[in-house]
């Protein structure tokens, strides 16, 4: 993922999508070629000169300041998280010293994180990278992504279910939404960590295999996603809706713990406890941690 392409095509995208109305401006004379911002309406917005703001679009942030990222950011009307994205992007353009960070974690996980999962028996929880991989969860959280877990390969990965698994229009009720999120989180990640190898090369595979990826990807959308809701539709128990909340793990860069409650006496509440009980029976939690190579067992044996 070449940085200067990135910053062209982030920072085209957004002036694109502003309209001169939006941004309050008064319509030039002659005909427009394009329904968004010229560049030099822009530059005028943001107080910098044509020359500049071209330069800057061109894919050149470097040694940009604080200030003219935040006038841009303001000219091209971003939200908190195009805020970000636009100085990540920018952080990566200086010197390579300056793109290295805490090394991120991956791979397994800490011990005392596991008991800390295991520990929360009334809601999903589970432990995830930047990379889209489970890497640890408790059993509800395996219960409730059995469906990952029905091909062998490990670990299992949002990104490569969202598009590559054709059970994920049923898993999902509104597929477009999720895989618009999970896209836009991955865009999120490529400009927090712009030299992750693992990271680009999943953005590759999928841009080869999905057409529904590699649109999505070429329009440089990006998110925030720490709290919400989301519905889900599971083989055994029905439709699930449940609240999020994501956290970072300070002590353990790259991991994000991710935690799925249900509203107290709710249809969902109920089907959690079922959810609970099917897979303690089905021995959920020990068919996905083992090794790469052992699936689930398929729908039909693992009904109740």
């Amino acid at each position: 993922m070449d940085n200067r392409t990135e910053i062209r095509e982030f920072l085209a995208s957004r002036r694109a999508k502003i309209t001169p109305e939006v941004a309050g401006l008064t319509l030039f004379g002659g005909r427009r070629r394009v329904p968004g911002l010229r560049r030099e309406e822009v530059a005028m917005l943001a107080g910098v000169s044509v020359d500049y703001y071209t330069k800057l679009e061109r894919g050149n942030l470097a040694g940009t300041s604080e200030s003219v990222l935040d006038a841009i950011a303001r000219a091209l009307n971003l939200d908190q998280a195009e805020r970000e994205h636009l100085y990540n992007l920018a952080r990566a353009s200086g010197p390579a010293s300056k793109t290295q960070r805490r090394p991120l974690q991956s791979g397994a996980v800490r011990p005392a994180l596991q008991f800390m999962l295991d520990s929360m028996t009334g809601a999903p929880a589970f432990i995830g990278n930047h990379h889209m991989d489970i890497v640890a969860a408790n059993q509800l959280a395996y219960a409730l992504y059995s469906e990952m877990y029905r091909r062998p390969a490990r670990p299992a990965n949002h990104s490569r279910f969202i598009f590559l698994d054709p059970k994920a229009r049923e898993f999902y009720p509104n597929w477009e939404l999720a895989a618009d999120t999970n896209v836009a989180i991955l865009r999120t990640q490529s400009g927090r960590n712009p030299l992750d190898k693992r990271l680009s090369d999943l953005v590759a595979e999928l841009s080869m295999r999905s057409g529904e990826f590699r649109s999505r990807w070429a329009a440089h959308n990006v998110r925030r996603h720490y709290a919400g809701t989301k519905v889900f539709r599971h083989p055994v128990v029905g439709e699930l809706e449940l609240f999020y909340e994501a956290m970072e793990l300070a002590e353990d860069p790259g991991f994000t713990l991710t935690v799925y409650p249900a509203l107290p006496g709710s249809p969902s509440d109920e089907r959690l406890r079922l959810l609970a009980s099917w897979a303690a029976t089905e021995r959920i939690q020990d068919i996905a941690r083992a090794p790469q190579g052992q699936a689930m067992p398929g729908r039909e044996e693992s009904r109740p």
